[in-house]
């Protein structure tokens, strides 16, 4: 007699109440062991492959990829014999239940929940409904065709979805092209559906999109935002550039003005650490941070991650180099975890990046300021009663007037640009 145990969506601790299912990689009917993964889902801006909980056989798969499915709704069903739990030596010799790896208290809250509500025997009333059965390979291929599996007639046994279904179901709905330029590769309309005239292609708003949407509003709508702009000659800032870059200590390293800014805000904040807080609005607190957990926004092809750098406030210099570094090379991959974007404290956009001179940035949600870091472009200037050609950028600071005040804001912002007209002061306040 089958023994059904239903796998149900964890929250993985990071608090959030639903994720997208990317990619199943395991089908109906395949073997699956503890730990072994067998789903890859997007949450909190990053992709995370969740490791089953049972042995068994995968008797149902309850959710499409590209679903977005709530925590604490079931996912997957396995035929098992095994037990939630492994056992793990307790220091009176008996043995206790442990959490399988990658399970926090949070995950089996919600996995008894679903348990105790419907019994694991009835696993098949808590499914959404009837998945569509189709391998892996072919779900990626329909998906690469924008084939939506649902209007595929399905021919295989069983009735699994095959390759040879997808093609003909793409050949059968035959597609527009836009009708003012050409879709041919524009990855941002992947997965969308062109209106009958070609005219205009509806996108689902999905995963970090969507997230970014969220975070966005809620902040622009809860804080009350204040903005102040500076001008400044940054030709030392960028001779110190060349010399570390020229420096062997920093050979292992990329080398940018941004690590000089991101040095400076730091040295900012340690001068003025009032501004390292948040307004708690239901406790009716202010929350002031003794670390710095520094954001750096990063453009990517999923769209805009705000991953951090912990403990920022500790590093040297190349330390804080290689963090930076490490940091926007596994944002750009996509492989940013759900740890890397929670509790920052404060957060710098590069938009001199895109050759944009600056901008007002909207905060991150539970932060009291960002820099928007403008583009170094030469130009002239006056210098030593003379006119020449300098280096020059623009910042702005953005903050929550709650907490930050327009003499604090300016404050901070005046000595960052302190630091980046003349890095020397960095030795005096260091």
């Amino acid at each position: 007699m089958p023994n059904l145990r239903t796998f149900a969506l964890p929250d993985a601790g990071e608090g959030l109440t639903d994720a997208e299912i990317v990619r199943w990689l395991v089908a109906v009917g395949d073997e699956v062991q503890i730990n072994q993964p067998v789903v890859e889902i997007e949450t909190a801006k990053s992709l995370v492959e969740l490791p089953c909980p049972y042995d068994g056989v995968v008797h149902d798969l309850c959710a499409s990829e590209g679903d977005v499915i709530p925590v604490g709704a079931p996912i997957l069903v396995v035929d098992s014999q095994e037990e939630v739990c492994v056992a793990e030596p307790q220091a009176d010799g008996s043995q206790a239940p442990r959490p399988l790896v990658g399970y926090g208290p949070s995950v089996l809250r919600h996995s008894t929940s679903v348990s105790a509500a419907s019994g694991l025997a009835n696993a098949s009333q808590l499914r959404v409904p009837q998945p569509i059965l189709a391998k892996p390979p072919v779900r990626q291929f329909a998906k690469d065709l924008g084939i939506d599996l649902a209007t595929v007639r399905a021919t295989g046994p069983g009735g699994i979805v095959t390759r040879e279904d997808v093609t003909a179901a793409q050949e059968s709905q035959a597609p527009r092209q836009l009708a003012t330029y050409p879709s041919d590769d524009q990855p941002w309309l992947d997965g969308g559906t062109v209106s009958s005239d070609g005219r205009h292609t509806r996108v689902p708003i999905r995963s970090v999109r969507r997230r970014t949407a969220e975070a966005m509003v809620t902040s622009a709508f809860t804080a009350p935002h204040v903005s102040v702009f500076h001008t400044i000659d940054v030709t030392a800032m960028m001779a110190l550039v060349d010399d570390l870059r020229q420096d062997k200590e920093f050979a292992d390293v990329r080398v940018t003005p941004l690590l000089v800014v991101a040095k400076a805000l730091l040295l900012a904040v340690q001068r003025h650490p009032e501004i390292n807080a948040t307004w708690d609005d239901e406790a009716q607190e202010i929350v002031y941070k003794h670390y710095v957990n520094l954001g750096i926004a990063v453009a990517t092809d999923r769209g805009l991650v705000v991953p951090n750098i912990k403990d920022a406030h500790r590093m040297k210099l190349h330390e804080l180099a290689v963090s930076l570094g490490d940091l926007t090379r596994t944002a750009r991959q996509g492989k940013t975890r759900p740890d890397q974007v929670s509790d920052g404290t404060i957060t710098i956009t590069n938009v001199g990046a895109f050759a944009i001179d600056t901008g007002t940035p909207i905060l991150n949600p539970g932060e009291a300021a960002i820099l928007a870091f403008g583009s170094i472009r030469k130009q002239p200037w006056v210098h030593k009663n003379k006119v020449r050609p300098r280096w020059v950028t623009q910042l702005a600071l953005s903050f929550d007037h709650r907490l930050v005040d327009g003499g604090l804001g300016s404050t901070v912002l005046s000595d960052v640009t302190r630091v980046m007209a003349n890095p020397a002061q960095a030795l005096v306040w260091g």
